[in-house]
């Protein structure tokens, strides 16, 4: 099987980000974006995901973390969609359940080629941290939207958001962690009656 990593860069005036992914990695993680509840958020991908993730990120901080955290999202998923190729022979839907302590997350995914984000989290506090929560929306969308995918994500339980957050981030990383595994089955086949994806 081909390598599935990708290295990508995303240069505007407000952020310069350089992402690199390995898809079949072990969960090695390095960051510098600046946003450090971000950082501690991409390391759970990482971790729970089994996904190789090397992220440095240069944004106008002192403004705002919006255009970081954006920015970001967007990045990561262009180097997704980079890596994962044609898309033959992975599993393509994935899922998990995720806890911590009073908090349970839900999220699903499917690497469909349509990018569409449904998001049910009614976060507890407006920020953790220095981060607004209102930017998790916005790193995810920017996820969907460049990696081709649907994301599902629900909060169903959780009334500490330091919780709230960690619980979607490790659900999110299982979730890749499934629908990227390469199915044994039919590992030279295209995960669709399409055909393509």
């Amino acid at each position: 099987m081909a390598e599935r990593t990708a290295t990508v860069t995303r240069n505007t005036l407000e952020t310069q980000i350089t992402v690199s992914v390995n898809l079949d990695g072990t969960g090695q993680f390095k960051a510098d974006t600046g946003v450090p509840f971000l950082e501690h958020m991409m390391h759970q991908i990482a971790r729970h995901g089994l996904i190789d993730l090397d992220i440095h990120a240069n944004g106008d901080n002192h403004i705002d973390d919006h255009h970081t955290v954006e920015d970001t999202g967007i990045t990561l998923g262009q180097a997704f969609k980079e890596a994962v190729g044609d898309k033959k022979g992975i599993m393509r839907y994935g899922h998990a359940y995720c806890p911590l302590d009073e908090a349970l997350s839900r999220v699903v995914i499917d690497f469909s080629g349509r990018p569409s984000l449904h998001m049910d989290v009614e976060f507890t506090r407006a920020n953790i941290g220095k981060m607004d929560t209102q930017l998790f929306w916005e790193f995810f969308y920017g996820f969907v939207n460049h990696a081709g995918v649907t994301l599902h994500i629900d909060n169903l339980k959780g009334f500490n958001a330091h919780h709230q957050a960690e619980t979607i981030f490790k659900a999110f990383g299982k979730a890749l962690r499934n629908a990227l595994e390469i199915d044994a089955r039919a590992a030279d086949a295209m995960p669709s009656t399409k055909g393509c994806l």
